[in-house]
């Protein structure tokens, strides 16, 4: 079995916690709780790399990802 280490994006909201993947397009997911929703994207990173794998599609394994703020004039 493999290890990987991919990044995740957490936002919260007044519903939940939603989770993505970014390293991984359209891998994301969501949880009532924080760690419900780390859990949650644990469970699909590893069927996406599962598919990948079973397809013979290669994946980025070295991603880096940068959150910034912005300010905005409105």
């Amino acid at each position: 079995m493999s290890q990987f280490t991919f990044p995740i994006i957490i936002e919260a909201d007044e519903d939940g916690y939603y989770v993505s993947c970014p390293a991984l397009q359209g891998c994301y997911s969501q949880g009532d709780t924080y760690e419900e929703a780390v859990a949650n994207i644990k469970d699909a990173i590893r069927l996406h790399v599962e598919d990948r794998r079973a397809e013979g599609e290669e994946f980025p394994q070295s991603v880096s990802v940068s959150v910034s703020m912005v300010e905005v004039a409105v």
